[in-house]
């Protein structure tokens, strides 16, 4: 088992501006421990976690793959950059944090080539005016104000997820049901040629909670979905 990385130089103060790790971060650590063995195969060279906020994820990739993989974490939080730093410094695992929209200063960089992308996005869903002020004044709301049907946020990255993927790129993306993760998985099919499968799911209280992964090129540990014409 592979422990949670240790979050002890963070206090409550950095928790009234950075999303705390709760379920919905829990069940994508628990996701990446199950595909540990297809990520070690894979040795992902970059990873790209988008809102890394404590980050608690990003650390727990490099206790998986070790220090021979670039650890990338942009978020739109300067404080959340601050403790992300902090948090890989603490559990001896560089992480590279970048303040930025998802990750647009390095689109043109990363173009094809990232290995292992990561989005536990806010999803609660809001009215759209709610989000999109989360989104503006860059601090803890903008880790769970999620916009219509909890997918304002999340509906921009995903445009942008086969323009980065490498070719045998896999992302992990952390959802709840009212996002209706069928129709994730199938715009995804239809728009980008991606597979996907839902790697995890749990309920957390009224919450119910999924991980799903999308590639092109890994071979899938479980049963695939294909959405076809």
């Amino acid at each position: 088992m592979i422990p949670t990385p240790d979050l002890s130089h963070l206090s409550h103060k950095d928790y009234e501006h950075v999303y705390e790790p709760a379920e919905d971060t829990f069940i994508l650590l628990d996701a990446l421990e199950e595909d540990a063995d297809c990520l070690k195969q894979v040795q992902p060279r970059i990873c790209l976690e988008i809102g890394s906020g404590s980050g608690c994820v990003s650390c727990f990739v490099g206790a998986i793959l070790g220090h021979t993989s670039l650890y990338l974490c942009t978020d739109i939080n300067p404080h959340a950059a601050r403790c992300t730093v902090a948090t890989g410094v603490r559990n001896q695992i560089r992480l590279d944090a970048i303040i930025a929209p998802f990750a647009h200063p390095l689109l043109d960089r990363l173009k094809g080539s990232v290995d292992l992308l990561l989005f536990n996005p806010p999803y609660v869903p809001t009215v759209e005016e709610e989000a999109a002020n989360a989104q503006h004044h860059a601090d803890i709301a903008g880790a769970w104000a999620g916009g219509e049907d909890g997918m304002q946020v999340t509906n921009e990255l995903l445009g942008l997820v086969e323009h980065l993927l490498s070719p045998t790129g896999q992302f992990y993306l952390v959802a709840v049901k009212q996002n209706d993760v069928p129709s994730i998985q199938r715009r995804m099919f239809d728009e980008h040629g991606l597979r996907s499968e839902v790697v995890l799911e749990r309920r957390a209280g009224v919450e119910h909670l999924f991980v799903i992964k999308f590639f092109r090129g890994c071979p899938p540990t479980k049963q695939v979905i294909e959405f076809c014409h």
